[in-house]
């Protein structure tokens, strides 16, 4: 089973049938059309990429093209059931306000991203090199990413900002990880819920 098949069947078993889904960086509006498909969501994409949005259009997707460093101004609070950021988070400069602006249109913020601590990756910098693989296919000159954080990090940052952690699976490949995640996972996936207590 690839990471993309098993990231989407772990979002799709999070979504009730029928939502309202905004997925943020929705690339090609793949995983939207998987969404529509298996749970009947109403779905609305975001791109800024116009190739990326020419995909959508093709996939049947319904795309807006924005900058998501600007916000989400244009959608009305509490709009959608779940927004969806999958392996974009990395790449946002305003983290901390794409996730309050996730969870202001939507009542609930789905998001993965890839783990940096994960310890091939760890091992890769003690060999001398920023860590390459299936989940961080760039190299370091032309990677869109611009943070490089780790479940721990993920997780402070929410516990900060008051976000609620309803739900975390973290794994490699397709094995779900349990123990140590930040050490053993090279993904990690997470239901954000406004304001409460953090749970494991």
């Amino acid at each position: 089973m690839s990471f993309q098949r098993y990231d989407y069947d772990v979002i799709s078993n999070w979504i009730e049938p029928g939502e309202r889904i905004l997925d943020l960086g929705c690339g090609d509006g793949s995983l939207l059309r998987y969404l529509k498909e298996r749970r009947q969501v109403r779905g609305y994409g975001v791109e800024n990429d116009p190739e990326r949005v020419l995909a959508c259009a093709r996939n049947g997707i319904n795309v807006i093209q924005i900058d998501l460093e600007q916000g989400l101004a244009g959608f009305d609070d509490g709009f959608f059931d779940h927004v969806i950021m999958s392996l974009s988070l990395q790449a946002m400069r305003n983290t901390q306000g794409i996730l309050k602006e996730m969870l202001r249109v939507g009542h609930e913020a789905v998001v993965s991203f890839p783990n940096f601590a994960y310890w091939r990756h760890r091992q890769a910098i003690l060999n001398g090199h920023m860590p390459v693989s299936k989940n961080l296919p760039y190299q370091w000159y032309d990677t869109p990413n611009v943070r490089f954080f780790t479940i721990a990090d993920f997780e402070t940052l929410c516990e900060q900002e008051g976000i609620a952690i309803h739900e975390r699976l973290a794994f490699d490949e397709d094995k779900v990880i349990v123990e140590e995640p930040n050490f053993l996972a090279s993904v990690a996936l997470y239901r954000l819920g406004r304001n409460g207590s953090v749970a494991g």
